[in-house]
């Protein structure tokens, strides 16, 4: 098998990863560079560009192919980015402009599409659930997104925008959200949602896992309110998903993917929405942390 690369263009920094073959972790070569978007599109592409030249001298391999997560997704009918909170990238043809200065072609995703890709095929899924057919990959961090695989392939989408329920309507007090809706998922649910939440309550800002870790004591009465807030509407927002879906498996991802309550509370939650007798759905924790973005652009081109 041929090695697969790939690199995850975040924010802050871009990774880069030669992976030996798609059916295991084995990595040849994985570094990373600052993406220093605050110089521009035309830089952020020249460092793309770099990163692949570092990593072909590190491993003494030369792609032919590349797979690239964003942060973003590229519109199918402009041909340039959009819905990219890196947004100097927004309206950029990115897909042409990466195959030009690397010469080779490229698969793009956005990092929601990649994780979700990487927990299926070498993650969480495949070593606690091989048998899953539909799997749903969550993020919930600062913002809220996800992506489907359905039998072993990605599922985007004719507007690229598959599995992208952070902007469904959740609730009218998540107030105005920046895609210019109102109560979207990721206004009542994401990290910074929930820590505005808690201040209201509080009269005081705290950071969310200071506020899960006050929950925990029990002697703080806003804390345990917004963890409330959080289980019901995790739950009600991802029946959603189910009832389009009904995928086997979903995988929570991002940093509030480590509050165990989404696991009891919230899954509980979501069996009082579901359209049906019972929840058989399993929600896993993701396996491969950090480096799920990265793995999963590599197999974007599998």
């Amino acid at each position: 098998m041929e090695p697969l690369w790939g690199i995850d263009l975040g924010g802050t920094k871009i990774e880069g990863v030669t992976l030996k073959n798609p059916s295991s972790l084995d990595v040849i070569s994985r570094l990373r560079i600052p993406t220093e978007a605050e110089k521009g599109y035309a830089h952020i592409v020249a460092q793309a560009a770099r990163l692949v030249n570092l990593l072909r001298e590190a491993s003494g391999l030369q792609p032919d192919k590349l797979g690239v997560g964003s942060p973003g997704v590229l519109d199918p009918d402009t041909q340039t980015m959009k819905n990219c909170n890196t947004t100097v990238l927004n309206g950029q043809p990115l897909l042409k402009d990466l195959e030009a200065a690397l010469g080779i072609p490229v698969t793009l995703a956005n990092d929601a599409n990649c994780f979700v890709v990487a927990e299926a095929q070498l993650g969480i899924v495949k070593e606690q659930a091989p048998e899953a057919k539909t799997i749903f990959g969550v993020i919930m961090g600062t913002g809220v997104g996800g992506g489907a695989v359905i039998n072993g392939k990605l599922l985007e989408g004719r507007h690229r925008i598959a599995g992208e329920w952070g902007h469904n309507f959740l609730d009218e007090s998540g107030g105005p959200c920046y895609c210019g809706r109102v109560g979207c998922v990721e206004t009542v649910i994401s990290g910074p949602a929930l820590e505005k939440y808690y201040a209201q309550l509080a009269g005081q800002e705290r950071k969310l896992p200071q506020v899960v870790e006050r929950y925990r004591a029990g002697n703080d009465e806003a804390a345990l309110a917004t963890m409330a807030r959080l289980t019901h509407f995790f739950g009600k927002g991802i029946a959603g998903v189910i009832n389009i879906l009904d995928p086997d498996v979903v995988v929570l991802g991002g940093g509030l993917g480590n509050i165990n309550l989404l696991y009891t509370e919230g899954v509980t939650a979501a069996k009082q929405f579901v359209f049906n007798n019972s929840l058989q759905t399993k929600f896993l924790k993701p396996r491969l942390g950090d480096s799920a973005g990265v793995f999963g652009a590599a197999l974007l081109v599998r």
